[in-house]
């Protein structure tokens, strides 16, 4: 089985794009971009794993039994953000849930912890 040999200096310039993209990212939760802070910090994470995925896990130049391996993994991670957002996209709808219920309707009582059976004390 032949392995594909790649130069440091590619290597190195992929570090360097993996530290460029960190500071991005830093610089980017620093900035106040409202509802895109997540998408934008996510697409950012995502091309920094397919640089990771695609050089230093040497999936690349793999064999396509490599690939179909890695893309039935992402279609597994695909298939549980779906059916994590399923249930929390769903769940506001639901009745006695508490983003159904007006603030003014929630009331507050301390909690009450029942008394637990001690042991016996010899006499």
């Amino acid at each position: 089985m032949s392995h594909t040999i790649l130069s440091k200096k590619l290597y190195c310039s992929i570090f360097a794009a993996l530290l460029a993209l960190t500071l991005v990212t830093v610089m980017v939760a620093m900035i106040d971009l409202g509802p895109l802070n997540t998408p934008l910090a996510l697409g950012i994470a995502g091309l920094k794993a397919t640089l990771v995925i695609l050089y230093f896990m040497h999936v690349r130049y793999s064999s396509r039994l490599t690939w179909m391996f890695v893309g039935a993994g992402f279609f597994w991670l695909g298939i549980l953000l779906a059916l994590t957002l399923s249930d929390f996209l769903s769940r506001g709808w639901l009745p006695g849930y508490a983003s159904s219920i007006a603030p003014e309707q929630v009331t507050t009582r301390p909690l009450e912890i029942p008394p637990q059976p001690g042991p016996s004390k010899p006499e």
